[in-house]
């Protein structure tokens, strides 16, 4: 299986081949975490409406390993414990 990328930090490679999102949940599925995001459009261009370039706004389910995930939300700016729901990312969807 491919797994997607997410970064909890802005990128500083390829910034053009990254999406910008906002999570809205985060789950198990099959053995794997399961992020989904919805896209917005970058900081300073129209705050968080969706982005019209990235599928429209619509939802995007990201496959991570448990590592990845781990990893990701430890680096967001959240309390031990507290939910990454609603917290800004960077994600480039590569799974199938």
């Amino acid at each position: 299986m491919n797994h997607d990328r997410v970064h909890a930090r802005e990128p500083s490679h390829h910034v053009d081949r990254w999406t910008v999102g906002v999570v809205e949940s985060i789950g198990e599925r099959d053995g794997h975490y399961v992020v989904t995001v919805r896209p917005v459009a970058p900081e300073g261009e129209e705050g968080d409406e969706p982005a019209e370039d990235a599928d429209r706004g619509e939802p995007v389910e990201l496959t991570l390993t448990l590592a990845v995930r781990d990893l990701f939300v430890s680096r967001l700016p959240i309390d031990d414990g507290e939910s990454p729901v609603g917290e800004r990312v960077w994600y480039r969807k590569r799974g199938g």
